[in-house]
């Protein structure tokens, strides 16, 4: 059964941080969960962990609240990282595992393999206030699956990290959900949210502004980019009918256009002026439509 929030709120006295929130979560899915610093992601997550109490509306999961008693099948990984800086990281991890019921023998044993897959074994008795930041957001991030949850809640797992750190953590994400994990996260990186997501919400001030599969998301949005990359001056194109906006680039230019269909008039307007190296169409970026949507709601 899915993760549901229904009809939630969560006031702070006059302040509402989320403003009558309603989500199906699916079940052994990915799901990217967006929006603006202060949009309401960290109290959504912080309600969804019992942390704290709703003002209106309910949480549950597999048809029950997450209370302490429940604390064994999930895993968190909050964006203020929480880590005892002068303990070595066995002591840190077999603590933490032991905390969500496991024996210390098989905690060490779930420790050397994420340590192995994250290629840092040696490790394993430093201090976490010895290591890199990148390398202590492993940790953090080994400290939120060693007891291979069931449903787990990525607050910004991947900032802090290099690119190579994160396609390394990227796998590990993708791994879980194969194995049946249930996934929330939230990310500023939208490529990251894009390869890795099947459903998304975008909130901002509280409200959400979309929600869905991100194949309807993108497909509601009606809008479509065509990418050109030629040997002259490509400026005119901004003027023709149905053309949103128009980005240069050093190869050419990026157009946002109202529908498929411009892209034919676009076509024929660069015809016989130059050599064409590329020209495509392409479904809008997910960042394309969280600059639109979030942008409006600023207003």
């Amino acid at each position: 059964m899915s993760l549901k929030i229904e009809q939630v709120t969560k006031r702070f006295g006059n302040f509402t941080a989320v403003d009558n929130l309603t989500l199906e979560i699916p079940e052994k899915q990915i799901f990217g969960f967006l929006g603006s610093n202060g949009a309401g992601k960290t109290t959504t997550f912080r309600m969804i962990l019992g942390l704290i109490d709703a003002t209106e509306g309910k949480i549950t999961w597999q048809g029950e609240p997450i209370n302490y008693e429940r604390t064994d099948q999930i895993g968190y990984l909050p964006e203020e990282r929480g880590l005892y800086p002068k303990l070595s990281v066995r002591d840190q991890i077999v603590y933490l595992a032991r905390l969500r019921g496991m024996d210390k023998k098989d905690a060490v044993v779930e420790l050397e393999k994420w340590l192995e897959r994250f290629e840092v074994p040696q490790n394993i008795d430093k201090k976490v206030q010895e290591l890199s930041k990148g390398n202590q957001q492993k940790i953090q991030f080994i400290s939120a699956v060693i007891h291979q949850p069931k449903l787990l809640i990525l607050d910004e797992p991947f900032s802090g990290l290099d690119p190579v750190n994160i396609e390394m953590m990227k796998d590990a994400v993708i791994d879980l959900k194969e194995s049946g994990t249930s996934i929330v996260f939230s990310s500023h990186q939208m490529n990251t949210v894009e390869e890795l997501c099947e459903s998304l919400c975008i909130i901002q001030e509280g409200k959400q502004i979309i929600h869905g599969s991100l194949i309807d998301v993108k497909r509601s949005f009606g809008k479509k980019n065509v990418y050109i990359h030629a040997d002259f001056d490509l400026t005119f194109l901004k003027d023709l009918p149905g053309v949103v906006s128009q980005r240069i680039t050093p190869e050419g230019c990026k157009l946002q256009i109202e529908s498929e269909d411009i892209s034919q008039s676009v076509l024929e307007a660069v015809k016989n002026k130059g050599f064409v190296r590329r020209f495509a169409l392409e479904e809008p970026s997910l960042n394309d439509i969280f600059i639109e949507k979030v942008g409006k709601s600023y207003g």
